[in-house]
C-alpha cells in the first residue's frame, strides 16, 4: 500500500515574518496520520522552518540542488550534502519552471537526479507537458521522454528512492487543473511505463499530481488509483488551505 503524501512548494515566496508565520501555523495543524507532508521552502529559510518545525511530522525538502553532490566551487549552488547536513529530507529536481526558464536539461537533470540520491536526498522528479504540447496530442509521448531519460542513465530501480510529480506546465499556477480523469491518465501511463521494466518499482513509487490543486479539488483528484497526493503551489502558502488538503488526501 502507497502512503499519500502531500508536498507544499513555496517557491520564491517568503520573508523572515512571513515565514515564520507560516511556520506557526502549520505546527497547530491536526495532520493525519497516515499522509506523509513536506515542504519546500526558498533555500534562505530551510533551517527556520526546520527549527520552526521541531518536532512535527513534516518533512522538510529543498527546491533545487547542485549537479554535484559535495561542496565544492559551484558559486551560487547548494550541494547535496550541504542539504543532508541542514536537515532536509527531499529535494525537487526538474521543476518546470527551472526546465521552461531557467532552460535546465534532461542531462543537467539527471546529473542532480544521481547527485542528491548519491548523499540520501529523495529526488520528488516534476514531468510534464506545456499547453501546446498537449494540444498536439503529445502527452503522453513529452512525460515518457522525461521519465525515460532517468530510466535510460540509471536504471528503473533509482525510482526505488525517488518520487514522481506529474505537472502539467499548462495548470501550473493558472488556475486550470486537468480534470481527475485527465490526471489519472497520465499517471497510469507514468506507472505502466515503469511496470514494464519492474513492476515492484512501478506499485510502490508515490506518484504526485500538480497543477492549481486546492482543498475544493483535492478529494475527487486524490481519489483516483494511480494518484497519490499532490504537489502544492499556492495553496500551500495558507497553512489552513494546506492542511485541509492533507485531510483530503488522508481519506
Amino acid at each position: 500500500m502507497r502512503r499519500p503524501m502531500v508536498a507544499g512548494n513555496w517557491k520564491m515566496h517568503g520573508t523572515r515574518a512571513s515565514v515564520a508565520e507560516l511556520t506557526e501555523g502549520l505546527s497547530n495543524l491536526v495532520l493525519p496520520s497516515g499522509v506523509e507532508v513536506a515542504v519546500f521552502p526558498p533555500a534562505l529559510f530551510i533551517n527556520q522552518v526546520i527549527d520552526g518545525l521541531a518536532g512535527k511530522e513534516i518533512t522538510v525538502g529543498a527546491q533545487n540542488s547542485a549537479v554535484q553532490p559535495e561542496q565544492g566551487a559551484l558559486t551560487g549552488e547548494v550541494a547535496p550534502e550541504q542539504l543532508v547536513e541542514a536537515g532536509c529530507k527531499l529535494v525537487l529536481i526538474g521543476h518546470s519552471e527551472r526546465r521552461q526558464i531557467i532552460g535546465e536539461t534532461d542531462e543537467v537533470l539527471n546529473r542532480k537526479f544521481a547527485a542528491a540520491q548519491a548523499k540520501g536526498l529523495k529526488p520528488v522528479l516534476c514531468i510534464g507537458e506545456t499547453l501546446e504540447e498537449r494540444e498536439a496530442g503529445k502527452t503522453l509521448e513529452v512525460v515518457g521522454r522525461q521519465l525515460s531519460s532517468i530510466i535510460e542513465a540509471f536504471g528503473v530501480k533509482a525510482f526505488a528512492s525517488a518520487v514522481i510529480a506529474y505537472e502539467p506546465v499548462w495548470a501550473i499556477g493558472t488556475g486550470l487543473t486537468a480534470t481527475p480523469q485527465q490526471a489519472q491518465d497520465v499517471h497510469a501511463a507514468i506507472r505502466g511505463q515503469l511496470a514494464a521494466e519492474d513492476a515492484e518499482v512501478a506499485a510502490k513509487v508515490q506518484l504526485l499530481y500538480g497543477g492549481s490543486v486546492k482543498a475544493a479539488n483535492a478529494a475527487e483528484l486524490f481519489g483516483m488509483p494511480d494518484i497519490d497526493g499532490g504537489l502544492i503551489g499556492g495553496a500551500s502558502l495558507n497553512a489552513d488551505e494546506f492542511g485541509a488538503i492533507c485531510r483530503a488526501a488522508g481519506n
